[in-house]
């Protein structure tokens, strides 16, 4: 398939934009950037789609084609997300589409959490039960060995710039493994006002800059370790499993036929997974030992039990995965554009002192070869681990996840992702409790 791709010529690659000639897509993206200059689109879902569709696959055709990048730096995904960042820059995107975007992926309508949601049930749904049983058995393990390799680099680092251990951990490493922004950085602030008096702003400043700093590491990482398992395929699996399976993911075919009305179940049952989650986050359990529990975190428990219970339907199991195919392909895109506009371009720069860069990418090496490690250890494939058990620790959260995910084409991975975050975000809270308590 590579081969064919390589003999393209470049007005063959650009003649296909998101399924159209380019003809069409100039035509579509012509009116659209001409009904959004005469105030005329309106600011509704529909709306949105029109707008992020033209930014989305524009950029994505140039990510997989420009040479270098296409390779080593992270693809149509990364260009989109880059691509829509530089627009929101210069603001080329008009302020009231800025808002439409983040109000549709993150905002009151929130499309990355029917994502997130959606990859999670296809994602586990289509693995083995003993497969599955295994891999989230031994994923703890990986996030702390991915913590442990971090809070190593980062020390040793520090001390060469006249950083103590402990201050590293309290404001590099916590941070930076902590689960993102809402999940991370935001309640390590309050915890830090709780114990220590000062303001949680005094905190949350530099938490949010460092951890800024670190994310963008672990986007291109997350694109470099994906060209090294093309290299050494030994490394690696296929982007949909951490270990190596015997069974093969569940799948339409004669045995499982798909109908239509599948997609109904399907999709009930993914907003049960949801709605059980937000139960247990928000009334029956919220927090476990002082440390708040997101509802994907629960939610990926209850998936996990019911998967390996095996009361899900063959039907219904392979809907879903066709859901999450879906996703991954189209929605992808389109939550990159989200991502970009919430991406400051202007605050990354004014943070980039050379001790924050080279702290924070050790720290990032760190969490790589720690979780690589120990996910050997228990039966990961080396770069698989390092991509969710590291990196999807070391980023800001949620759509830290999809970014990293889309760098390193392993949205499918989208559980274990969310694991770190969420899980692994939970016991960075409770390890710095006591940090705080003891050191501050």
């Amino acid at each position: 398939m590579s081969d064919n791709k390589e003999k393209k010529s470049l007005w063959q690659e650009f003649n296909d934009m998101g399924g159209m000639p380019l003809w069409m897509y100039l035509v579509c993206s012509g009116i659209v950037i001409a009904v959004v200059a005469a105030g005329a689109l309106g600011s509704d879902i529909t709306a949105f789609i029109a707008v992020s569709f033209t930014i989305a696959i524009l950029f994505n055709k140039i990510g997989k084609i420009l040479p270098i990048w296409n390779t080593y730096i992270g693809g149509g995904l990364l260009m989109v997300f880059f691509g829509t960042a530089l627009l929101k820059q210069f603001n080329l995107i008009p302020e009231k589409y800025v808002e439409l975007i983040g109000t549709m992926i993150q905002g009151d309508v929130n499309i990355l959490n029917t994502f997130i949601i959606s990859l999670i049930a296809g994602s586990i749904l289509s693995l083995d039960r003993k497969v599955l049983l295994r891999s989230f058995g031994g994923y703890i393990p990986a996030i702390l060995g991915g913590l442990a390799g971090a809070s190593l680099f980062g020390i040793a680092t520090g001390l060469l710039f006249g950083v103590s251990p402990i201050n590293m951990v309290i404001r590099y490493v916590l941070p930076i493994m902590g689960g993102g922004n809402g999940a991370g950085a935001v309640p390590l602030s309050q915890i830090y006002e709780q114990i220590s008096g000062e303001p949680a702003a005094n905190y949350y400043s530099f938490a949010i800059i460092i951890l800024t700093i670190a994310n963008l590491f672990c986007i291109v990482a997350g694109a470099l370790l994906n060209r090294l398992g093309q290299m050494k395929p030994s490394l690696t699996g296929d982007g949909t499993n951490i270990m190596p399976v015997d069974s093969k993911l569940i799948k339409e075919d004669v045995k499982v036929k798909v109908t239509l009305n599948d997609y109904c179940g399907a999709l009930l049952l993914i907003g049960t997974i949801f709605a059980v989650g937000r139960l247990f986050s928000k009334v029956l359990l919220p927090t476990i030992f002082g440390a708040q529990i997101h509802n994907f975190a629960y939610s990926i428990i209850f998936v996990v039990i019911i998967a390996a219970l095996g009361i899900v339907p063959a039907n219904i199991r392979a809907a879903a995965k066709n859901v999450q195919g879906f996703m991954v392909t189209v929605v992808g895109i389109a939550l990159m554009v989200g991502m970009g506009v919430d991406f400051d371009l202007a605050e990354l720069a004014a943070a980039a002192s050379p001790s924050n860069l080279l702290i924070a990418l050790m720290v990032v090496i760190g969490a790589i070869i720690g979780s690589a490690f120990v996910g050997k250890l228990v039966g990961f494939y080396p770069i698989d681990a390092a991509v969710t058990a590291g990196l999807c620790m070391a980023n800001r959260g949620g759509s830290g996840d999809i970014a990293v995910l889309g760098a390193a084409n392993r949205l499918e991975l989208i559980s274990y992702a969310q694991l770190s975050s969420r899980v692994g975000g939970g016991i960075v809270l409770i390890i710095a409790s006591f940090f705080f308590s003891f050191f501050l």
